[in-house]
């Protein structure tokens, strides 16, 4: 596939970007849990789901990355390691801590799985064949920017999701969780993946950064908005001064 193609690829994410977010102000995604709901067609377990559609992103993009003429350079490993501390995590250790029962639409499954093969590909491609990134954009405060950014928002994702996770293990359903992000906003995982693929943007100083950065916006701000509205919905005594994504603003 040729550069102009490339290119063709980053617009289609960006437009994507756009569609995903106008949907999901009409529709909430079923991915499983307080929002899964039947009507979706044929479901399998979440934790499945979850793997299946998130091992594309880790094992795809590292494929696509040995394509590049600049795969055994310094700069673009560092970007291989922070891409695949992300997605291992995401693909091969989250799964494994959910909560099992829950199911996910075999639809959004595979929604996913076409997502995870398109973004893989311009973000890997870019960081090992079409960007230059000699030693001194070590020196870059772009860089330095960016990798501060993507280490507290993957720091709060994670954490997130373990104060989530330890909310459940009694097995009481859901509660209000306290502690952390959670002091702020509703959905301070998302709001930490938020974070981190702004950094990778602004640390890979790309297009194709700056289309998965929107197109993570796009996807989890509206989820956010719609975790808030069942707490709140849920929970009489929800916290009136926590926000949904944004601390004070949104």
């Amino acid at each position: 596939m040729d550069g102009g193609w490339y290119w063709w690829l980053v617009g289609a994410e960006l437009a994507l970007a756009v569609v995903t977010f106008v949907a999901l102000c009409f529709i909430v995604a079923p991915y499983g849990g307080r929002h899964g709901r039947p009507g979706w067609g044929p479901t399998v377990p979440a934790r499945v789901g979850w793997v299946v559609m998130e091992a594309p992103a880790s094992l795809a993009f590292l494929a696509f990355y040995l394509l590049g003429a600049h795969r055994f350079e310094t700069v673009p490993l560092l970007f291989l390691l922070l891409w695949q501390a992300h997605y291992v995590q995401r693909a091969f250790v989250y799964p494994f801590l959910m909560r099992s029962g829950s199911r996910m639409p075999v639809l959004v499954m595979l929604l996913a799985i076409l997502f995870n093969l398109l973004n893989a590909w311009i973000n890997a491609r870019w960081v090992s064949e079409y960007g230059t990134y000699a030693l001194t954009w070590l020196a870059d405060p772009r860089f330095w920017i960016g990798l501060l950014l993507f280490g507290c928002g993957y720091a709060l994702n994670v954490g997130s999701d373990r104060i989530l996770r330890a909310l459940r293990r009694g097995g009481e359903g859901y509660r209000i969780p306290s502690g952390g992000g959670f002091r702020y906003v509703s959905s301070p995982n998302y709001l930490g993946e938020i974070v981190e693929w702004i950094g990778w943007a602004i640390a890979t100083w790309s297009v194709a950064g700056a289309a998965f950065a929107l197109y993570t916006i796009a996807n989890l701000a509206p989820r956010a908005m719609a975790n808030h509205r069942w707490y709140t919905e849920t929970f009489p005594d929800y916290p009136r001064d926590r926000r949904a994504l944004v601390p004070y603003l949104l």
